[in-house]
Parts: structure tokens; sequence; C-alpha cells
């Protein structure tokens, strides 16, 4: 069996989170691959401001090519991948989105795997429901594997009801080289800190789990950060921060007593998906708060590692009976257990396994 792929892989950012959730996710999987022997070559469009809004310089474990958000560009970025021994294209591109999915099925070759990384698959599989002439349906079958984000038997089985030959989540982890305890940072200071962007399926479950409790303990201190909240109305005990870049998540995440995790509409419903931002603030000590969902067990043990809340009111409760003593021994318990259970380096090895078995 071949080991040390060459891997074209084909998403929305690698060197930018800004309105890119997904980029801790893909660093830390394609890392922990560079680091198993494996060479990534990640293309991303030059599209949405992400590179006047870079996290990171161009990394050591992957070649990353920029290319213009054109037909042309898109044309050239197929014309190159098709020489990899692996093709992956993940979703939420953003840019051809359509066009390089049946681009890249179009590679697909007896001695090369293709794959479809599904980071966002509850969207994506509701979307597919509610449309039966959605072009993708036809693709799927024609893709080796499909990889997701997570989602557990319910996105397996709905793939694999839509013709995949094989669905196997590969879920968030931790980097402990990028996401640990430090000093914490006044800017940041708050009772509770929420991260994530303005999306149409988590604004209305940002105001339940965020603002509610906002509103209801005026006294305490409530910190947003993210893109596209600057037209929304806050209570005033609600400081919004804007984009947080990658070199100031763990500051922000141990400055806070608590630190929130709102799912988006769609995977809650699904469950299993834990997000970036729950092994992050983990990692950092952080003690965190969680809407709450199917399979949360499987990665933090609630009020042990995880306290969780069904809506707002009890997400209020939570910070009026949180002292540091408890926030700080939850936030060390959920680190020791991503630590031993739930870092890149394992996620890339599941990668690695299902890389080998297609390759046989």
């Amino acid at each position: 069996m071949k080991k040390g792929f060459n891997v074209a892989f084909l998403g929305s950012s690698l060197i930018s989170a800004y309105w890119n959730g997904a980029a801790t996710y893909y660093r830390g999987i394609i890392q922990a691959l560079h680091g198993l022997g494996h060479s990534i070559t990640f293309f991303e469009p030059d599209a949405f401001e992400r590179q006047q809004h870079r996290d990171i310089p161009d990394p050591t474990w992957a070649e990353v090519v920029v290319y213009p958000a054109t037909i042309s560009g898109m044309e050239g970025v197929l014309r190159r991948a098709r020489t990899a021994d692996i093709i992956v294209k993940a979703s939420g591109v953003g840019v051809f989105d359509a066009e390089l999915e049946a681009g890249v099925v179009g590679l697909n070759r007896s001695e090369n795997i293709v794959l479809f990384w599904d980071v966002d698959a509850p969207a994506t599989l509701d979307r597919l429901t509610e449309n039966n002439a959605d072009p993708f349906r036809e693709l799927i079958p024609q893709y080796d594997a499909i990889l997701t984000y997570g989602g557990g038997e319910s996105v397996v089985a709905g793939y694999r009801g839509l013709g995949a030959s094989a669905c196997v989540p590969i879920y968030n982890a931790l980097n402990p080289l990028e996401h640990f305890p430090v000093q914490p940072a006044p800017g940041f200071a708050a009772d509770l800190a929420f991260l994530g962007n303005r999306l149409p399926d988590r604004e209305s479950r940002v105001d339940e789990f965020f603002v509610r409790p906002a509103e209801s303990l005026p006294k305490f201190q409530f910190l947003l950060g993210g893109s596209g909240w600057e037209s929304k109305s806050f209570p005033e005990n609600v400081r919004y921060f804007g984009h947080v870049f990658t070199r100031d998540l763990n500051a922000f995440n141990c400055s806070s007593r608590a630190v929130l995790n709102i799912s988006r509409a769609s995977m809650a419903r699904y469950g299993f998906s834990p997000a970036t931002r729950l092994f992050e603030a983990a990692g950092a000590g952080a003690c965190l708060i969680t809407d709450s969902w199917e399979g949360l067990a499987e990665f933090l043990e609630p009020d042990r590692e995880v306290l969780v809340a069904t809506d707002g009111a009890e997400v209020a409760a939570l910070i009026e009976g949180l002292d540091s003593k408890r926030a700080r021994k939850i936030g060390n318990a959920a680190r020791k257990r991503v630590l031993a259970q739930h870092t890149y380096e394992r996620r890339a090895l599941e990668v690695e396994r299902v890389l080998q078995m297609l390759a046989l």
C-alpha cells in the first residue's frame, strides 16, 4: 500500500479565516497529514477579501496556490490537480462550486482517488432533499468517497441514500501546537464570550443563547466576536469586537469566565457536529457552555467537561451560578479530554485509513 500521497485540495481558504469558519479544520487536518508523510497543495480562490485578511503566512506543511476567481482560473486549477494521487473538492469554496464539483469528478481515473469533503453536510443534505434537480445529486455516486466535517450516522445514511460509495465523518479536533492556555488579555475580558460569524441559520440561535441572557443579566459583561454583526443592535452590556484573527484566538478563549458555543440550526438538528470553536476553546482550557445537541457526550462529558443549556434562560442561570474555581476545573477537564482523544493527529490517521482502503 502506498504511503506519501500527493494531494490536491480545493477549498475556501487555508491562510485566511475571514468569513471562513473551516480554516482551523483545514489547517489541523492538512498539517497532520503532512506529518504522516503526505504532500498537499491547497488551491483557494482570491475572493471575499480573504487575501486582505490573512491569518497566517504560507505554511511549510502545504503549498498554497491562490488563483483568480474566474472561469479561466478555475480551469487552471483543474489542469494542475489532475496529476495528483488524491483530488479533494471541499464544499463551500464560494466560487464556481458546481463547476469544480463536476470538473473534479471528470478527473477520476483508475490510478487516482477523488473525494468530496463536505464541511457543512447537514446544510448540503437539506438542500438536496429540497431540490431533486440539484446537479450535485448525480455527482455523488461518482466520487470514490464522501468525507464530512461531522454529522454522525444521520449524515452517513443521508449520503448513502443518495448513492455515495462510502461516507466517513472526520470530526473537528484540537491542534495543541496552535490552541493552548495563555495569559488573559484585558481587551477580551467578559463574563461570557461568543465567537461566530453572522449567518442566516445561526442568528436566531444567537438571539436565544447569547442576546437573551445578556438582556436578563444587565450587570454581567458579554463579548461578541465574528464578522457581520455591525448592523445588529445589542444590549448595552454586549461589546462587539469584530473579526478575531487566529493569532488572538487563545487570548479570546482564556480571558472570559466562560466561552459559549452555539451550533448552527442544521448542525444542531443532525447532531454529532462539534464546531471547531469547541475544540479551540477546550484546548485553551476555557470553561465551555454549549447549546444542547445529540452526540455531545462523545466529545465532552456534560457537567464535568462542558456545561450544557437548552435555551437562553439556562445559559443565564449557568453564568449566574458559575464561580472562577468551578470554571477552571471544567476548563482543565475539557483540555485533558481533547488532548487525550480529540487531536488532529488522530483525525489524520482516520483519513489515512480511508485513503489506504480506497487505494487497494
